[in-house]
């Protein structure tokens, strides 16, 4: 009898076993197949100078953007993310001079086949389907999630040739100023025109203007601000211009404007876009300290 109990338990321990380790494969097999990391890389748009490239910061997170080559000049369309956010995987896109430089975020729904990443409250597209067809190649379609939109083929390029590395590259400095393969990087444009608000007092004024200077001083020193001069004068009354780096949205670069007091009094207002430029833009600010000689 004992003996009998002594095998039922031990059945029973191992169909526990096998079902765990059942679960565990299963799970192992949607982590696997529910991120697109295939997408790492440059992909050309068939018979048209159109490309996405991607970049695996992690194997929850990929970075990329959409661009088209005219002339060997590189033209930014939109900057692209897949990352997990909250236990789901959302494709985000930035496309440039629309949506007033907002970011659209898609959920994926489904990863049998195709990775379908949906947003049925965006008016077009809806719907963002990318599906591998070899290592080498992919389709795409952009859709209204019925009838409207279109679709077209990837061929994965060969951007990177290991035999002639670029002599001067030097990994320290591109890993620190967190450049992609180009040695670029998005930062937001500001641009700074005339406020509202035209009945302030000459005190009020002048004190939001050297606080405008201090705390451009201070994001400077926060390593937040990058550029920030005046323009001439203009008929779009536009009055300089910011560039910021390392600000992960615009809704974070908007909060920080607000740390400006002509800002927040409304002596100044602002146009912000995403800009893509080079990592190494920054390294120019240890020099300017050494060649004014009297402060504005």
């Amino acid at each position: 009898m004992a003996a009998a109990q002594h095998s039922l338990k031990k059945s029973a321990t191992m169909k526990y076993l096998f079902l765990l380790l059942t679960l565990l494969a299963a799970n192992l097999a949607f982590a696997q197949s529910g991120f697109p990391g295939f997408l790492k890389g440059t992909w050309k748009m068939e018979d048209k100078e159109i490309y996405e490239h991607w970049d695996k910061l992690n194997n929850e997170n990929l970075k990329g953007f959409s661009y088209k080559l005219i002339a060997g000049q590189i033209f930014v369309t939109e900057y692209l993310e897949i990352a997990k956010k909250d236990n789901q995987i959302i494709y985000t896109a930035t496309v440039i001079n629309q949506n007033k430089g907002q970011e659209v975020d898609f959920k994926l729904v489904k990863t049998d086949s195709s990775f379908i990443f949906e947003n049925h409250k965006h008016d077009f597209p809806k719907q963002i389907i990318y599906k591998k067809l070899s290592e080498n190649e992919l389709f795409a379609q952009v859709t209204d999630g019925k009838q409207k939109g279109f679709s077209y083929k990837m061929i994965k390029q060969n951007v990177k040739d290991t035999t002639s590395p670029n002599p001067n590259y030097d990994k320290t400095l591109a890993e620190k100023l967190g450049g992609d393969d180009y040695g670029m990087k998005s930062y937001y444009l500001v641009i700074l025109k005339t406020g509202t608000n035209t009945t302030a007092g000459k005190e009020l004024i002048s004190e939001s203007f050297r606080e405008h200077l201090d705390n451009i001083n201070r994001l400077v020193e926060e390593g937040k601000l990058i550029v920030a001069g005046p323009l001439g004068k203009n008929e779009n009354n536009y009055r300089g211009i910011f560039i910021l780096k390392d600000i992960k949205s615009i809704e974070e670069a908007k909060e920080l404007l607000q740390t400006d007091l002509a800002i927040k009094n409304g002596l100044l207002d602002y146009e912000i876009f995403t800009w893509y430029g080079s990592a190494a833009l920054p390294e120019y600010l240890p020099f300017s300290d050494k060649i004014w000689k009297s402060k504005p």
